[in-house]
């Protein structure tokens, strides 16, 4: 995935100003996919020259507003329906596994101590993100709970996988 169409995907529910995509952004995509202010005006400036999205509304104090254009959204099904999703299979805590046995026994269950309140806190913050928004039926609410639910899963998970190795490593 890449910013751009992060910011494509976001502009095709409706029109938004980079304020207003920083705050999708932080409601929505930074679990997936954070991106700083900084990241997302300079992406509306690419996307801009490049004609996937336009100008559609200017403002006081310089504010824009930005609409997908027919040439945005073709490229966002393309995206969606013909480029193989980067399945990144790099993982700094799995290499760090494979190596625990420099470690002495307490350091590595430590770590895996570490790994598993991680993925606790993680979950409880995506708990709370939950809680705090106001679900609705538009697709952005509609997906971004799939999206949200994968997280809780995923973190579930790593933290059971965590504590049962730790179990693994003190059982010998």
């Amino acid at each position: 995935m890449s910013l751009r169409h992060a910011v494509l995907g976001l502009l095709a529910e409706k029109p938004a100003s980079g304020y207003d995509l920083m705050k999708l952004f932080e409601s929505s995509l930074s679990n997936a996919w954070p991106a700083t202010q900084s990241q997302v005006y300079g992406e509306l400036g690419k996307l801009t020259d490049a004609g996937l999205i336009e100008v559609v509304a200017e403002g006081p104090r310089g504010r824009k507003e930005y609409a997908i254009t027919e040439p945005g959204l073709a490229e966002l099904r393309h995206w969606l329906t013909e480029v193989e999703p980067s399945r990144v299979r790099r993982s700094d805590l799995l290499l760090r596994v494979f190596f625990l046995g420099v470690l002495t026994p307490l350091e590595a269950r430590t770590y895996l101590a570490t790994e598993a309140a991680r993925a606790e806190r993680q979950r409880k913050g995506l708990t709370e993100l939950e809680a705090s928004i106001d679900w609705g039926d538009d697709p952005i609410s509609v997906h971004g709970r799939l999206a949200l639910e994968y997280g809780l899963r995923i973190s579930t998970a790593q933290e059971e996988w965590a504590r049962w190795a730790a179990g693994q490593l003190e059982a010998g």
